[in-house]
């Protein structure tokens, strides 16, 4: 595989590049990871090949177009035709004119190997491969029944401005920051007839970065994601890379059954024929051997946001989840999730002096370090309030001492971003103090560490930015604090999460919202009243029991 070319071809015209404009993000495959793709396909040598049309986008160095020629000629003898009728079989790409000088050599060698004359030999190789950038081919020349490879890998910023504007143009997905590598995926998977197959080894971070989610979306709405092969320990290319890579198999077609799989170091050839033994047993929904792991689930994640990471039965797990239950955040039930108070300066707004302002101007804010045992037990943090009961900020010449303060500040506030947008509105905090949340009971999560970690304010504190919250109109705090302190629970967050150094989860909002979790009316007395005893003695494993029971899990897979 290989990027940029010192050619321009296709529409639309981009300048021609010299050859030291741009890396070229070439990782070369192993033949048996590109067996493994064609058996994954269905491209096998029993069909009649020469009636289909398979696509490399980035031939490289030829790994897969030596695959395909051994399979088209042996697919050739079997079925009694020359291996001229399979000219128009193949379709191979790639920008650098050395690359297509050895993608040709290596199709001639295989078919020679196998038998065939030299003129044939060269017919053939001349004709499937073309030199050409393959993101801007006409449509007409990208029809495929199969599209298969590695695609490259270099960020869009590094592509040549009016090069990146011409990939832009035809590659709706490629927003952001992203990777070259999306730009394959969408063209490939537009490019292919109704049922037919896109197989890639390429890196997953497109499933769950921000610069995938269109991709994402494209794949959601319009294919099948028929498998995840995460191969991220496994020795898959020529050479030593860091490059987090995943087999997928997406197919043109409604989703269907979807399958989850990883790897370890010990995958190799013989593993990777076991696994596709398995793969094409639909009687067989999971496997676990000491070289991989798989499980089939009804269909795949159609979350657009993230999807989630983790072994495959613990996906099958989450998928089960998500497919009976709804999301904890949810207006039938009044359940909300949300983020304390910025203030833009926390070292004005943020005082332990309870004689610092009028009374009725310090709200007690409750800390991240309030919450650490498990309980709520405050440090006498508070805030120094601008506004009012109704949303307004108060009118500072009702307020001598707040005034005061505040103007004894006033530097270090009216420099706020937020101060210079509105002027007149300096002394505003970045967030608005919602009073009623005070008010009301809430599970308090911190928004790093190791483990799930709700906290109850029973009503009386108003959380930091740096404590995410939940309210809900009819779930019992105790009750759904027990849920939430369970593995089941985390198991979700941990699915969705960055992860930071050491292990430590990210309890933000966007992935508590993942949580999913049954009616509160469909919860029996007794798990409710063990639930919230389990959350008041902070005992995760009790919690854990009862979660799987309510949850209808006979275990929680690792």
């Amino acid at each position: 595989m290989t990027t940029l070319s010192t050619i321009s071809t296709g529409v639309p015209t981009v300048p021609d590049l010299p050859p030291q404009a741009v890396g070229h993000g070439e990782v070369f495959t192993r033949r048996w990871v590109v067996d493994l793709i064609f058996d994954l396909l269905g491209y096998t040598a029993e069909k009649d090949l020469s009636t289909v049309r398979l696509v490399e986008p980035a031939c490289g160095s030829g790994a897969f177009l030596a695959a395909a020629a051994t399979r088209i000629s042996t697919s050739c003898r079997t079925h009694g035709r020359p291996i001229s009728d399979a000219l128009a079989s193949v379709r191979a790409f790639d920008l650098l004119s050395r690359n297509v000088r050895m993608s040709r050599r290596v199709v001639e060698k295989e078919l020679l190997n196998e038998g065939w004359q030299p003129d044939e030999a060269a017919q053939v190789a001349t004709a499937w491969v073309q030199q050409g950038d393959y993101l801007l081919q006409p449509t007409s020349e990208q029809g495929a029944d199969y599209v298969v490879g590695n695609p490259p890998y270099i960020r869009l910023e590094d592509v040549p401005d009016d090069r990146m504007a011409a990939y832009r143009s035809v590659c709706s997905t490629m927003g952001g920051r992203a990777d070259i590598y999306v730009g394959f995926y969408e063209i490939a998977l537009r490019s292919l007839n109704p049922d037919g197959q896109l197989g890639f080894i390429c890196a997953d971070r497109w499933m769950r970065n921000q610069y995938g989610r269109r991709l994402r979306q494209l794949v959601n709405s319009c294919f099948s994601m028929d498998l995840a092969l995460v191969m991220h320990d496994v020795d898959a290319f020529d050479d030593q890379v860091s490059a987090y890579p995943a087999i997928t198999i997406i197919s043109n077609r409604p989703q269907g059954v979807a399958v989850a799989a990883d790897t370890n170091r010990s995958f190799g050839a013989e593993q990777a024929r076991s696994f596709a033994a398995w793969y094409f047993k639909a009687d067989k929904q999971s496997t676990t051997t000491e070289s991989f792991q798989g499980a089939r689930m009804p269909h795949w994640f159609d979350d657009d946001a993230s999807w989630p990471a983790a072994s495959p039965a613990r996906l099958a797990m989450l998928e089960d989840l998500t497919e009976r239950f709804s999301l904890l955040e949810d207006p039938q039930t009044g359940t909300r999730v949300g983020i304390g108070i910025a203030t833009g300066a926390d070292k004005v707004f943020l005082t332990e002096n309870c004689d610092l302002v009028e009374h009725d101007r310090l709200l007690p804010m409750a800390m991240v370090r309030d919450t650490r045992n498990g309980s709520l037990d405050w440090h006498g943090t508070y805030l120094v309030n601008p506004w009012t009961a109704d949303g307004d900020l108060v009118d500072l010449t009702l307020y001598p001492r707040l005034a005061s303060y505040f103007e004894e500040h006033g530097a270090a506030l009216r420099k706020r971003y937020v101060a210079t947008k509105q002027p007149h509105r300096w002394y505003k905090t970045i967030d608005k103090v919602d009073h009623e949340l005070t008010r009301r009971p809430k599970l308090l999560f911190p928004d790093m560490k190791l483990t799930i970690h709700p906290v109850l304010d029973k009503g009386g504190f108003y959380p930091h930015h740096n404590l995410y919250f939940i309210v809900s109109d009819v779930w019992d705090m105790r009750v759904l604090g027990g849920l939430l302190l369970s593995k089941v629970a985390e198991a979700f967050v941990e699915a969705y999460a960055v992860k930071m150094r050491g292990g430590t989860l990210r309890f933000q909002a966007q992935y508590l919202r993942r949580i999913r979790v049954p009616s509160p009316a469909d919860i029996t007395e007794e798990d409710q009243t063990a639930l919230a005893t389990a959350f008041d003695q902070r005992d995760v494993a009790a919690a854990t029991a009862v979660s799987l029971r309510v949850y209808g899990l006979s275990e929680l897979p690792e």
